[in-house]
């Protein structure tokens, strides 16, 4: 196993960043991360206009993966997530859904004790531990790993858990992966800017599919097929992750376009990841009973 430091962060993901590892398919590898905030707010007393933006949204790599060629999809399980005994969350001005109607900058330290996270005295939150950002370098220009797209990104996804195998399109040699921006806990949508942001370690195992090609990513656990699609308009991403699924259905598991339609209809759910970011993800899910899984 290969641990991945989190001293070899990047701040968007480029077809030019540099591998800091490389691994073969079939390893497990060990990522250190930092929280979203790269760990500049300690406690509540931390001013945070002093934040520097330009740290925010760290992920850790990238990896080249041996064998993954553009065309092929960088398959990444999730075999376990650790994070720290602590994590903030935070709120204000401009940010988020309700950034309208706020005034001020409020920041709160959780701990985690127990498997769950302290609120407050009476509410005590069980934790749903996920993975913000993870991705591959993207075909074209570089993104900033503050936002989402077809390489994955900063997708805030809660499905992107433990158990879970993240489907990534290959569009450079090695596929390049990072990931980082773990929560704690964080409900769909992350609605005031934040889900509870820690630091920590994710052990994956990376695998490459061959002959198979993804358009955006997808997801699969022991019971789903997930597409998700990235967009500044929610109704496109809605659509076009609707869409995916179908065209999977179609490709994958030998529908009509129109028996697809009408599986999706009855069976898939439609479901908001995050309407924070640049882009707004949303994802479909599909029980894999009923349509198959990639490999």
């Amino acid at each position: 196993m290969k641990t991945i430091s989190r001293e070899n962060v990047i701040y968007s993901m480029s077809a030019k960043n540099k591998p800091v590892e490389y691994a073969n398919p079939g390893e497990q590898l060990l990522f250190e991360t930092w929280d979203a905030l790269q760990g500049q707010i300690k406690s509540e007393n931390d001013e945070f206009g002093s934040l520097d933006w330009d740290r925010v949204n760290p992920a850790t790599g990238p990896v080249y993966v041996n064998g993954a060629e553009p065309g092929d999809i960088l398959a990444v399980r999730i075999d376990r997530i650790d994070v720290d005994d602590s994590g903030v969350v935070l709120c204000g001005k401009g940010m988020g859904v309700m950034g309208n109607h706020l005034e001020a900058v409020a920041s709160k330290i959780i701990p985690i004790q127990g498997g769950k996270a302290i609120f407050s005295d009476k509410i005590k939150l069980p934790l749903n531990k996920m993975v913000g950002v993870i991705g591959t370098a993207p075909r074209g220009e570089d993104i900033s790993c503050g936002t989402p797209d077809a390489h994955g990104g900063n997708m805030d996804c809660k499905e992107v858990r433990e158990g879970a195998t993240i489907l990534l399109p290959v569009n450079v040699p090695g596929g390049l992966l990072a990931l980082g921006d773990l929560h704690a806990v964080m409900a769909d949508g992350e609605i005031g800017v934040s889900g509870l942001e820690v630091s920590g370690q994710v052990l994956v195992t990376v695998d490459v599919i061959k002959g198979k090609k993804l358009p955006t990513p997808m997801i699969r656990n022991g019971s789903h097929m997930m597409t998700l699609y990235s967009d500044a308009d929610l109704n496109v991403a809605a659509d076009m992750a609707v869409a995916n699924m179908v065209n999977y259905l179609e490709r994958e598991a030998g529908f009509t376009p129109e028996d697809a339609t009408m599986l999706v209809s009855l069976a898939g759910d439609v479901r908001i990841c995050q309407i924070v970011d640049p882009k707004k993800t949303v994802r479909v899910e599909m029980p894999i009973a009923y349509v198959g899984r990639v490999k």
